[in-house]
């Protein structure tokens, strides 16, 4: 049996493209009355369109989560500690579906689940995906971090569908760092696009981008590999160009100058929680820092795009 905790559109995708295999799934969401609609008409106002398995049980009961041997997490990265503490459960396997650094511990989010279910063995989904291709069965390949081989085979057997491709690594602060850092340039190559600044600044930001990724990736323990996988590379290439990307649409947002939405988008806390990490290692991410300094209203973008072209003329 396999939870999925979290009924927002990607934990809902995930549930309903492993359910097509046949195999019962159980979805859980915090709002009970938004869960019984789900379970009496077979739709989530998530997925708009998209109908629900039968083998899909929505539920607002996490006591029907304890005897699901693997439960995939797909609550907000800021979100994850305070809701992993609020239940009691006690899954063989646990994995992140989530993307960033917890603001207040800089861990990401399998050391979360290693303190609040030390019994669970730790992984994590990520790659380049949005949540309305998963669910119509386009496929999609992600990537597996999970320390142990044996448990990331497992778990690769067990959350692969015919249009869901799973590639498995034991590099877990790869993927992590990967799926988390990319959201940060997003915002930014949303921003320049926003402000009429051309593809070509687009595509300058998401490569200089990729070094600083690759740069705080390594410095953490992080092989070079697996961040031009489908987790780092793959994933900044999705979000970097398409307004369906929460991130990228922020910067858009700030770019153009219109109303930003900055408590939906992953990006802007682990903005201010890779400075954090980067100041620590001594690492230089000019980009993450003009972002973060963007998303807090304290640049603007004329300005962000001064500070990075003024910067000393270096060797890539």
């Amino acid at each position: 049996m396999i939870g999925v905790l979290g009924a927002g559109a990607f934990g809902t995708a995930l549930a309903i493209t492993l359910a097509q295999t046949g195999r019962p799934v159980r979805l859980w969401g915090r709002d009970k009355d938004m869960m019984e609609r789900i379970a009496a008409f077979q739709t989530s106002p998530r997925l708009p369109g998209v109908t629900l398995p039968d083998s899909i049980a929505p539920t607002g009961d996490a006591a029907m989560l304890a005897d699901c041997e693997a439960l995939i997490l797909a609550v907000p990265m800021q979100q994850l500690a305070a809701a992993l503490a609020d239940l009691s459960l006690s899954p063989r396997h646990a994995v992140a579906a989530c993307k960033g650094v917890d603001l207040t511990t800089l861990d990401g989010p399998t050391a979360i689940i290693e303190r609040a279910l030390p019994m669970a063995q730790a992984a994590i989904l990520s790659g380049p995906s949005f949540a309305a291709d998963i669910a119509r069965g386009l496929p999609t390949a992600l990537s597996l971090g999970c320390a142990d081989d044996a448990v990331g085979v497992t778990l690769q057997d067990q959350l692969s569908t015919a249009t869901l491709r799973i590639y498995r690594t034991t590099d877990v602060i790869g993927v992590e760092l990967g799926g988390a850092l990319k959201n940060v340039i997003a915002i930014a190559c949303g921003a320049a696009i926003g402000a009429g600044l051309g593809d070509s600044a687009r595509a300058a930001l998401m490569t200089r981008g990729m070094a600083e990724m690759l740069r705080l990736a390594t410095a953490m323990g992080a092989r070079p590999e697996t961040l031009m996988g489908l987790s780092g590379l793959g994933d900044l290439a999705l979000t970097c160009a398409s307004p369906q990307s929460r991130n990228f649409a922020l910067g858009h947002a700030i770019g153009a100058g219109t109303d930003a939405p900055t408590a939906l988008s992953e990006g802007t806390a682990t903005a201010q929680a890779a400075l954090a990490l980067a100041d620590d290692r001594g690492v230089d991410l000019p980009i993450t820092r003009v972002t973060a300094a963007l998303v807090k209203g304290d640049l603007t973008v004329k300005d962000a795009m001064r500070d990075l072209l003024d910067r000393d003329l270096t060797k890539e």
